[in-house]
């Protein structure tokens, strides 16, 4: 809020930020008349995870999404597992597994429900040898679909992404979630 205070285009790797966060900068922005970018992965092929997933949801309603990483990220879900849920929830229809308030045992054991409209399931594993993944796990009867991620322990993957937000964000005005906007 700060840099759109000082007049600044702002770009946003971060996760943790929820709904209401996204709509707080996009009004601040939108005051200020700049842009803002924000996605949960910089990564061209963790974009093309997102879109992927939400044109699959439209037919495919039952999915869950399990966000890898390693032992020593303190933040779940992900960005990038929450922004494939976000996207999911706000597309997808109603599933036909049994909802988590109905189910038997721990209700955490069915992961957390993120997005608005209908939330899909997200389970974040923090495990050694893990650097980052996410897939989405779509069922139908008979039939199932996963599309999957993994990044390497490098930076390279989310340069191509980030300079393709830096080179644009100056003629946007709100926020634009999700790298896929600009591809």
């Amino acid at each position: 809020m700060l840099a759109l205070a000082e007049g600044r285009h702002v770009i946003i790797g971060t996760s943790g930020l929820s709904a209401a966060d996204y709509r707080e900068i996009d009004t601040a922005a939108r005051q200020a008349r700049l842009g803002v970018i924000a996605a949960g992965n910089f990564s061209i092929t963790a974009t093309l995870l997102t879109r992927f997933a939400a044109e699959a949801a439209k037919y495919v309603a039952d999915v869950e999404i399990v966000d890898y990483a390693s032992a020593e990220k303190p933040d779940v879900p992900s960005g990038t597992a929450r922004e494939i849920a976000e996207r999911i929830a706000a597309v997808r229809r109603q599933p036909s597994a049994v909802a988590a308030a109905d189910i038997l045992g721990p209700k955490e054991a069915r992961g957390a429900a993120i997005g608005e409209g209908i939330p899909v399931p997200v389970h974040s594993l923090r495990l050694p040898s893990y650097v980052i993944a996410c897939e989405a796990i779509f069922g139908a009867p008979d039939e199932r679909l996963t599309i999957r991620h993994d990044a390497g322990s490098s930076a390279a993957p989310y340069v191509a992404g980030t300079l393709l937000a830096v080179r644009r964000v100056g003629g946007l005005i709100g926020l634009t979630r999700g790298l896929d906007a600009l591809i």
